[in-house]
This record gives structure tokens, C-alpha cells and sequence, in this order.
């Protein structure tokens, strides 16, 4: 994952940044998936071997300055780091990472609390899809992640489970995904 520093973009320029990442690397064994638009960075979804990531960032800092990069790979951590980290990178609108940290944390849970994480994981889906100018499939899943709060505890460890919902609730309301952090 490659984050570049943003002051000019927003998610309707995702497709074109990938277009131009893709260029700018093209004489290279890299490969560029996505591009999603946060607020004061892009982040770009990148497969490249690690002794050409250098390279790799030279040529795509004339879309951005780097920001920062992360080997993202499923990791072995406890329960509440993994959450930790998810809400971290979800109010940090890196929320492709939160999701990835929050899918940790679901493969331990069981019952009532897996479906709300699961509901979680959803919605920082949801907010990754905005980001790639997908608001409409975002939106989409709305749905799915409240039914996965479903009836849940009203808190979550630091997480207000009711703030969420009610966010959710209004979002449907306008059809419009309003980042939020939890």
C-alpha cells in the first residue's frame, strides 16, 4: 500500500489516478489495482518486490508527495490490538486497512459479537467503495451492515454500536456516505 499526500484529488479522480499510476510505472514489474481518494491522501494499492518499491515511489510522487507505505498482510495479533488498530484506521479514513485489521478480530469472535464486527467491517467496505468513486455500491451495503448490528450491546469496547446504527440510518435516509469516525 503506497499513500501518497493529497491536496488536489477527490474519489471522482480515483480511475485516473490508477490510469496514470499504471503509466508512470510502466516500465516496471509493479503492478496498480486501485486507487482510493481520502481526504489528505491517495492510497494506492500496489504488488511490486520490495527492492523496486523505491523506484516504484520515485516515479509515482509526481501524482503526490509519499506519505507513507505498508506491506498490508494478514496478521497474527490479539483480539484488542487488532481492534485498536481498525479504529485507528478507520477514523483515519484508511479504511481498506481498518477492515483488514477488523477481519482479524472477527476470526475470533463467535456468535452475536462476529456478526457486529462483521457489521463494522462493512461499513469501512462501504467507505473504501466511496473512495474509488463507488458511492452507489457503498450505499448498497448499508443495508447488510446494520442488519449485521443488528441488536447488539450498545457499545463495543470504545465503540458506540448505537452512534453507528444511527449514522447508517441516516445515510440510507439520503443515499449519501458521510465519513464519520467511531
Amino acid at each position: 500500500m503506497v499513500h501518497l499526500k493529497n491536496d488536489q484529488y477527490l474519489p471522482i479522480n480515483s480511475t485516473d489516478i490508477v490510469h496514470r499510476a499504471r503509466e508512470l510505472c510502466s516500465d516496471m514489474n509493479a503492478s496498480v489495482r486501485v486507487a482510493r481518494v481520502a481526504s489528505t491522501f491517495l492510497e494506492l494499492d500496489v504488488s511490486v518486490n520490495s527492492t523496486d518499491l523505491d523506484t516504484l515511489v520515485g516515479k509515482l510522487c509526481s501524482i503526490g508527495e509519499l506519505d507513507n507505505t505498508r506491506h498490508v498482510i494478514e496478521e497474527k495479533i490479539e483480539k484488542d490490538e487488532g481492534l485498536k488498530d481498525g479504529i485507528f484506521y478507520f477514523n483515519s479514513e484508511r479504511f481498506w486497512e481498518s477492515h483488514e485489521s477488523l477481519e482479524g478480530v472477527w476470526k475470533k469472535c463467535y456468535g452475536t459479537e462476529k456478526e457486529l464486527v462483521q457489521g463494522i467491517i462493512l461499513l469501512a467496505v462501504a467507505f473504501a467503495h466511496s473512495q474509488k468513486d463507488e458511492s452507489r455500491v457503498g450505499v448498497g451495503m448499508l443495508s447488510r451492515a446494520l442488519e449485521k448490528l443488528g441488536v447488539s450491546p450498545s457499545m463495543y469496547g470504545p465503540i458506540n454500536v448505537d452512534r453507528i446504527r444511527n449514522k447508517i440510518k441516516d445515510m440510507q435516509k439520503t443515499q449519501k456516505l458521510t465519513i464519520f469516525e467511531i
